[in-house]
């Protein structure tokens, strides 16, 4: 599958695949060189990506942390996992969340979060008044065990 990637802005550098089986392309940050973004410890900034994508119609992106960063500097997506849909035609940021007690630093060309495409089952939620029953029934948290 071929996803046309449009460069937004001078500094910015395509995502890229590490390995051949990697699953995501890792999204560079784009921040002006001589302003890096530091973000303090519980707090969370945008770092714009500076590519745009047209992912087609029955796929989805969606911006995950990359794992050595989360791990070891525990700089993470604030909502978790990004989601962009496939009509969205804007730059790619992803809002980065400090979980150390450490300040970190993004400088531009960083390695900030990974992308990966994948697709997406068109379900209709239809209202209903039962529901099937299944063994589990409504428990919630914690119901099906250890």
């Amino acid at each position: 599958m071929n996803i046309p990637i449009k460069k937004l802005r001078e500094n910015a550098i395509l995502p890229k695949r590490q390995s051949g089986g990697a699953a995501g392309f890792d999204l560079y940050a784009a921040v002006p060189e001589d302003a890096p973004v530091v973000i303090a410890p519980g707090t969370a900034e945008f770092i714009p990506h500076g590519v745009a994508l047209a992912i087609p119609e029955g796929f989805a992106g969606f911006i995950y942390a990359r794992s050595g960063l989360a791990a070891k500097s525990g700089i993470s997506p604030s909502n978790c996992v990004g989601v962009i849909d496939s009509d969205y035609r804007g730059e790619l940021i992803t809002s980065l969340y400090n979980r150390s007690d450490t300040p970190f630093t993004v400088r531009c060309g960083d390695r900030a979060a990974q992308l990966v495409i994948a697709p997406i089952i068109a379900a209709e939620l239809t209202p209903a008044d039962t529901l099937p029953e299944t063994e589990r029934g409504a428990g919630g948290y914690g119901s099906t065990g250890r």
